[in-house]
């Protein structure tokens, strides 16, 4: 029975009730003063940091993998964060999961089908901040020619100078995709019944970030 339903014959004369006050707006996070000092172009340090991804094998299993190769350009507006932009172009050919047949096979046409799409890409469309140290990022994920949005947060993590000089900063984030919505709707069926692969991707961005000069 729908308890819900339009057509319930059951009916019941509600009682006078109080006006309700109404809600107050929720109030906007506003940056952390010490942001503003952020502000400017930046770009990811491959050597320190990783884009990644993780997915449930025959259901018992997770493998891990990430991308070697990639570029990026990123501008982070401390002041407002809603300015803050980012771009990364991956090079799929370079997906790492420590087997080498696996990684052959992810780059074949069953999958990521490299020869045809050398690059996965991330545009950012919109940011806003979703605590004092998490930001919500939305962009257009491209893989195999397909772009779909989806949103990341990305947690704030820290800022340093490092012995060299360089400006560094840092920032962890995740989010859960399907990966039919992509078209990567290859798979195999155990015995049991389930998929050797799951239709749910995690991907993973710790990113350490080095201050662009010039």
């Amino acid at each position: 029975m729908n308890l819900f339903s339009r057509s319930s014959t059951l009916r019941r004369t509600a009682a006078p009730t109080a006006p309700v006050a109404p809600t107050a707006p929720t109030a906007a996070v506003v940056p952390d003063p010490a942001l503003a000092a952020l502000t400017g172009e930046w770009m990811i340090d491959p050597a320190h940091s990783r884009i990644g991804f993780s997915v449930r094998h025959a259901m018992v299993t997770t493998v891990r993998g990430s991308f070697a190769e990639y570029e990026s350009r990123l501008y982070f507006d401390g002041r407002n964060p809603a300015r803050s932009r980012a771009q990364i172009a991956l090079a799929t050919a370079s997906v790492d999961t420590g087997v080498e047949q696996r990684d052959a096979h992810l780059v074949g046409r069953d999958f990521l089908d490299a020869t045809r799409h050398p690059r996965i890409t991330f545009t950012s469309t919109a940011v806003q901040m979703a605590s004092k140290e998490v930001f919500r990022m939305t962009g257009d994920l491209t893989i195999r020619g397909v772009a779909r949005p989806v949103t990341l947060d990305l947690t704030y993590i820290g800022y340093v100078t490092d012995p060299f000089g360089y400006e560094r900063v840092g920032f962890d984030g995740t989010t859960t995709i399907n990966r039919s919505d992509w078209g990567l709707t290859y798979n195999a069926r155990l015995a049991e019944g389930g998929a050797m692969v799951s239709e749910r991707l995690r991907l993973q961005f710790d990113i350490a970030a080095i201050r662009a000069t010039g």
